[in-house]
C-alpha cells in the first residue's frame, strides 16, 4: 500500500484546494472508489461539495472513514522551503499544504478502504467514506449537513474514524477518543454614557460588571473526569469606550469561550451565566454560539479496535486523549456513533513547510486497514 498512498497523497496535495474549494480532489477519490464497487453519492450543500461513498450490503455495522480535502491558506510563499503545492519528497518527508492536515491521512484512508474491499469483497457490514471540503473554514455546509441528511433518512453509523493528525511525538502515541465542547458567549453590558467629571450623571458598565467578571472567570464548573480535563473559560475579547479619555462608556462588550467536558451541558452553562448576571443586577443582552457539543467514545469497541491496530503496526501503546480543539467528529457523533481520530504527527499543521513522514503515512494506511479487519472480519 505504501507506494499507492504516497502517490495518491501527492496527487491530492498538488490540487490547490484552499477552503472551501475542493479543486477536483473528491472527484479523483470517487473515481478510485467507484472502480472498486463503491456506490458514489454526491451531497452538495451551498457551494460546498461533499462525497458519501459506501460498499457492502448489510446496514450494520457501518464503519465510516471521514476526512476533508480543503486546506488552510499557505501564508508567506517566500517562507516555504519548497512550493506548498509541489508535494516534494525530501529526506523521507512529504512537503506541502495539507500533507499532515489532512490529505496525507485522507489518501491513507482511501487506499486502506480500497485494499480492504479488494481482499474482502464479501465483508460483513458496510464501509463508508464521508469527505467534505468545508472543515477548515465555516464548517457550515460540510459534514454537519451530510449528517443531517443521513439522519433524516435514518442511515446508521456505528463507528467513525476521522483521519485528523492526532499523533504528538511519534506516530501512534495518541488516539483521540473524544473532544470537548465549545460554546461562545457574546455579552453586552448596558450603562449610561457621560462625562468622566460627572460620574453621578452616568453609569459605567465596566465598573458595574467587575463583580460579575470576577465570578465568571473564577467559577469552578466541574472537576473533569477520567477522559476530560475540567471545563475552562477564557475571555477572548473585551471592548468599551469611544476612544476618548473623558467619556464614560455606555456599553461594555465581552466575548468569552468555554471548552467544556461531559460533566456539564451547554444548557447548564447558559443557565448558570444568566443567574450570575441577574445576581449582579446587570442590564444586559447575550447571544450564544455553540460550535460543538462534547463527544466521547470511552473504552468502546472502536477504541479497542483502534488501539489494537496501532499497537500491531507501530509497537506503541497509544494514549487516549480528548485535548485540542474541535473536529468534524463532533457532527458524526450526533448519529450515536463511536468516533475516534487517528493520524500522523500534528507538529507542522497549519504552519509554513507543513510536512509528514512518508513512512508514517504508510503505517497510517496499515492501521486503518487493520481497524477494518478488527471491526468487519473479526
Amino acid at each position: 500500500m505504501k507506494s499507492q498512498i504516497i502517490e495518491f497523497a501527492q496527487d491530492l496535495i498538488r490540487r490547490e484546494s484552499i477552503s472551501p474549494e475542493d479543486a477536483g480532489c473528491q472527484q479523483v477519490i470517487a473515481n478510485r472508489l467507484a472502480a472498486q464497487g463503491f456506490q458514489i453519492e454526491w451531497m452538495p450543500f451551498g457551494e460546498t461539495l461533499n462525497l458519501w461513498a459506501t460498499h457492502g450490503c448489510d446496514a450494520e455495522p457501518c464503519v465510516v472513514f471521514a476526512g476533508h480535502t480543503d486546506v488552510v491558506p499557505v501564508g508567506d510563499l517566500q517562507a516555504w522551503q519548497y512550493p506548498p503545492f509541489s508535494a516534494e519528497i525530501v529526506d523521507g518527508m512529504l512537503y506541502g499544504r495539507g500533507a499532515a492536515d489532512m490529505k496525507g491521512s485522507l489518501a491513507a484512508l482511501v487506499i486502506a478502504a480500497e485494499n480492504f474491499v479488494k481482499h474482502h469483497p464479501n465483508h460483513r457490514g458496510k464501509i463508508a467514506l464521508l469527505i467534505t471540503s468545508d472543515e477548515e473554514a465555516a464548517a457550515k455546509d460540510g459534514t454537519v449537513k451530510v449528517v443531517e441528511a443521513l439522519m433524516a433518512r435514518q442511515e446508521i453509523v456505528n463507528y467513525a474514524v476521522v483521519g485528523e493528525p492526532s499523533s504528538s511525538q511519534v506516530l501512534g502515541d495518541v488516539i483521540k477518543n473524544g473532544r470537548r465542547g465549545s460554546i461562545t458567549g457574546n455579552l453586552y453590558i448596558e450603562g449610561i454614557q457621560g462625562h468622566v467629571a460627572y460620574p453621578h450623571l452616568a453609569e459605567n458598565p465596566v465598573h458595574t460588571a467587575l463583580g460579575f467578571l470576577t465570578e465568571l472567570t473564577t467559577y469552578q464548573w466541574d472537576q473533569g473526569n477520567e477522559f476530560f480535563p475540567a471545563t475552562s473559560l477564557q475571555i477572548a475579547n473585551i471592548q468599551a469606550g469611544t476612544g476618548s479619555n473623558n467619556v464614560i462608556p455606555g456599553e461594555l462588550y465581552v466575548q468569552f469561550n468555554l471548552r467544556y467536558c461531559t460533566e456539564v451541558t451547554d444548557e447548564i452553562i447558559k443557565t448558570t451565566v444568566t443567574k450570575m448576571l441577574e445576581k449582579h443586577g446587570l442590564k444586559y443582552r447575550i447571544s450564544w454560539n455553540l460550535s460543538g457539543k462534547p463527544f466521547l467514545a470511552g473504552h468502546g469497541k472502536l477504541v479497542q479496535a483502534a488501539k489494537q491496530a496501532v499497537e500491531n503496526v507501530t509497537q506503541i501503546t497509544p494514549k487516549l486523549d480528548t485535548s485540542g480543539g474541535t473536529s468534524d467528529g463532533r457532527f458524526i457523533a450526533l448519529m450515536g456513533a463511536e468516533v475516534v481520530e487517528f493520524g500522523p504527527l500534528n507538529r507542522t499543521i497549519h504552519k509554513v513547510n507543513e510536512c509528514v513522514s512518508v513512512e508514517d503515512l504508510a503505517k497510517c494506511g496499515e492501521v486503518y486497514y487493520q481497524i477494518l479487519i478488527n471491526l468487519l472480519e473479526a
